[in-house]
């Protein structure tokens, strides 16, 4: 992998993580459409660096919500009523939207695994993610706000998120739809979905570490990883600030016309070269 590879896939990843247009789908097409081939080993260590990249662009971004969540969360277990509070219930709420996505990803593993190869596939998730925001547009009032949050909204949006781990259905696209349907506005859907991205991207960072530490090349690689990781880190937390003021006056069809357009493109290239 070049310095030139890198930064354009940290870029992607740094784009399309936050987006709701499926950072694993992009980072599976785009080599496919330069011509660019990886070795599995190099492809896994560049994903979990990139992804750690991103991971770090929403801790900053949302650092004072963060520091925040965490101290009322532990006021409230001292003063025995945790959920009293608007940001200490939120805190809960997080914890418990991150464990749908934690059983669905043990149970289908394998079979995540093997949609990565695919990219006619990843296409088909594409289109998927088209029809799910269209969806939730057409479903969702977008009345409630961050005090109407109930323990019901997390295990949904939860779950939705455990759809994203399959390649080409986006995260993002997943939650923020599946708060949309619980009709929350789209702002505090999209709040709520990079909050929630945290525990999870961290979780799998930490495991996918234990791997890297032990791939005997890593050093051959670290100038391009480095380039990859601050790339999708400074793309990644612009991204989030550009996503969250766009939604306060927009609708998602521009995403839904993107993925559209990109699965369709995907599913006839597959089909024609495959």
């Amino acid at each position: 992998m070049t310095l030139i590879q890198a930064i354009v896939l940290g870029i992607v990843q740094g784009l399309t993580e936050f987006l709701p247009i499926s950072s694993s789908a992009h980072l599976v097409l785009v080599p496919v459409l330069f011509g660019w081939e990886f070795s599995n080993q190099t492809a896994f260590v560049f994903d979990v660096l990139v992804q750690m990249g991103t991971l770090l662009a929403v801790v900053a971004y949302f650092h004072r919500d963060l520091i925040e969540l965490v101290k009322e969360a532990i006021a409230g277990i001292i003063r025995m009523r945790p959920f009293e509070r608007p940001m200490a219930r939120l805190a809960w709420l997080l914890i418990l939207a991150t464990l749908p996505a934690l059983v669905a990803g043990l149970i289908l593993k394998d079979l995540v695994e093997q949609a990565f190869s695919k990219p006619i596939a990843v296409s088909a998730f594409l289109l998927f993610t088209a029809f799910w925001l269209t969806l939730s547009e057409r479903l969702g009032d977008r009345t409630r706000g961050l005090n109407d949050l109930t323990a019901a909204d997390a295990v949904w949006i939860g779950a939705t998120q455990a759809m994203a781990l399959f390649p080409g259905i986006s995260r993002s696209g997943a939650t923020i739809g599946g708060g949309l349907m619980r009709n929350l506005d789209r702002r505090l859907s999209a709040r709520f979905s990079f909050l929630m991205s945290i525990p999870v991207m961290l979780g799998a960072s930490v495991i996918a570490l234990a791997d890297l530490i032990q791939i005997a090349d890593l050093r051959a690689l670290i100038a391009p990883l480095i380039a990859g990781f601050l790339t999708a880190a400074i793309v990644g937390y612009f991204s989030i600030r550009w996503l969250l003021a766009y939604l306060s006056r927009n609708n998602l069809k521009l995403f839904v016309t993107y993925c559209a357009i990109v699965g369709i493109i995907g599913i006839a290239v597959g089909l024609v070269y495959g």
